[in-house]
């Protein structure tokens, strides 16, 4: 899923620039830093680099509001990007900040996790997780609901509690492997090399992210 978050970025500069569409490979996530400076406000322009190329286009400052975004790879709603510094020619793009609000849908999320996992909202902001497992010989349904942040750049679930259905003894012996089955951190899809996810909550949608950084690049 290495194009999906990619994919905002190639939106933002194809509706900017009035282009077709683009191609993105990007690279891994950077490990989470100081936040970027704040987008230039309104009318104050941004000037272009002096080194900028007679093939490359230049854009001060671009905002994107999507409801949807969606590629083969996986959907994000409710989108809301501001990039400044954008650098755009043959080998892709550069941006000097770029800030991405969106929400990613659980079952994106779930792709991203191995085995066979349901993801859902609970009340009091957790996440819901759901999934079958083995225990002590017996086929059980785990079901937790877990706190979410943002930790070292990666969403991470820890479970508050967790339950099988099963009598007492069964929870009590098998607790710990319980835990680790429903306890899960998992990188954003496709974060262009730059940006880091900065601050995650649980809405009906799914999982809302921020998610910022200084420098992005996307290659073609």
């Amino acid at each position: 899923m290495r194009q999906f978050l990619a994919g905002v970025v190639a939106t933002l500069v194809v509706l900017a620039l009035g282009a077709g569409a683009l191609v993105l490979a990007v690279g891994d996530g950077a490990e989470p830093g100081e936040p970027p400076p704040s987008p230039a406000p309104s009318g104050v322009r941004v000037p272009p680099p002096d080194d900028l190329g007679d093939d490359e286009t230049w854009l001060g400052a671009v905002d994107l509001d999507s409801r949807e975004v969606v590629s083969a790879e996986g959907d994000l709603v409710d989108v809301q990007a501001t990039g400044t510094g954008v650098r755009f020619g043959p080998d892709g793009l550069r941006a000097r900040t770029l800030a991405i609000d969106a929400t990613i849908p659980f079952d994106t999320v779930a792709e991203q996790v191995e085995g066979d996992i349901r993801l859902y909202a609970v009340s009091g902001g957790r996440a819901g997780v759901e999934r079958p497992a083995r225990v002590l010989g017996r086929d059980v349904l785990v079901r937790a609901t877990g706190r979410v942040s943002a930790d070292r750049g990666q969403l991470l679930v820890v479970p508050e509690t967790v339950d099988v259905g099963a009598p007492d003894v069964l929870e009590s012996v098998a607790g710990a492997a319980l835990r680790r089955l429903v306890t899960f951190r998992t990188d954003v899809p496709g974060v262009p090399e730059g940006m880091v996810l900065r601050e995650v909550s649980v809405s009906g949608a799914g999982f809302a992210v921020r998610l910022d950084g200084t420098d992005v690049a996307v290659g073609r």
